[in-house]
């Protein structure tokens, strides 16, 4: 089993001070939103090319090579990234600690909280299956369930994991959070340290994943785990697919060996045509929409206005990342 005492990694870091600039000179690419752009002038910086830039808004969270080729030509001292997620730029080898790095984490909490609790709710009352009849069917009995008195099991008690947690509280589950450190979490029950979580799915109704994907969590959900959890537990994931291992997803679902499998993200992504996900009556999908490009501009817009405030007083940034933990 992995390591879990570094699954959370990166927690409680702050950026080094930079030096003041009255106004910094900020690049966006490869492509230039006109929101993002008015958003790093209204935090006191001027657009320019990144050849004479102080700092960089990257835009593509699937083109770290891009971002690698500018570097090369820009003397950018800081980089935004525009999402959470940022492990393909720490595979491709692109962040280094010659530069301050930012990342999206925390922005997009509640819009994945919302989707995570939807699959939930979905899955609750059987509207998958529902959703295809084209008959009226009498239910079988017992089947639909309520939140209500459930234990929910939050993998990943940071932004996502806490937003979601405060959106059940009014539907009376229980919920066991799990993070990093063990240190409480506002709303859980009770909290435990990641390296407790095998410990907590045997009582669990519902196992979401909202914890980052690490060379820690890879693969973490695999037969062991989910041998772990019971007949009626429901696995969530709205984290990153690499999370879990598919092909023991799979058999577990087969098996009836757990309940169900509500996923925005699969491994691989995109889920291919024919593979078994797709036919499974206890697997529900949805193509990583979570938070879409639409739902997340706004929020990045005031995270760049944020940053570019910070970085010209020379304080320190939000969604500082740890480039010996990728995270």
């Amino acid at each position: 089993m992995p390591d879990l005492r570094r699954v959370f990694p990166g927690a409680g870091l702050r950026a080094t001070p930079l030096s003041a600039s009255v106004q910094p000179a900020i690049a966006v690419a490869p492509s230039a939103d006109e929101g993002v752009v008015r958003a790093l002038e209204m935090g006191g910086g001027r657009r320019s090319d990144p050849s004479d830039a102080d700092g960089l808004v990257w835009t593509d969270a699937a083109d770290p090579e891009g971002l690698r080729r500018l570097l090369e030509v820009s003397p950018a001292r800081w980089v935004q990234l525009p999402f959470a997620g940022i492990e393909r730029f720490v595979a491709a080898g692109v962040i280094g600690a010659d530069r301050t790095w930012t990342c999206a984490k925390g922005i997009y909490a509640a819009a994945t909280a919302e989707h995570a609790l939807a699959l939930m709710l979905a899955a609750a009352r059987r509207l998958p299956m529902y959703a295809r009849l084209r008959s009226w069917t009498e239910s079988e009995e017992g089947l639909e369930r309520r939140l209500a008195g459930s234990t929910v099991v939050v993998f990943g008690a940071g932004g996502i994991g806490r937003a979601l947690i405060a959106m059940l509280a009014p539907l009376g589950p229980e919920v066991v959070a799990v993070n990093r450190s063990g240190s409480a979490v506002r709303g859980a029950r009770t909290t435990v340290p990641a390296g407790e979580l095998a410990g907590t799915l045997g009582g669990a109704d519902w196992v979401v994943i909202t914890a980052p994907l690490t060379p820690e969590t890879k693969g973490l959900f695999g037969r062991e785990m989910l041998a772990r959890m019971g007949p009626r537990a429901w696995l969530v994931n709205v984290a990153r697919g690499g999370i879990v291992d598919t092909d023991a997803l799979v058999d577990a679902l087969r098996a009836g060996q757990i309940g169900g499998a509500a996923l925005d993200v699969t491994d691989p992504e995109p889920l291919p045509d024919g593979h078994p996900l797709w036919s499974l009556d206890n697997a529900l999908i949805t193509p990583h929409v979570a938070n879409t490009w639409e739902m997340a501009l706004p929020e990045l817009r005031g995270l760049v206005r944020r940053n570019v405030a910070h970085f010209a007083a020379g304080e320190p940034l939000e969604g500082v990342v740890d480039p010996a933990t990728g995270y």
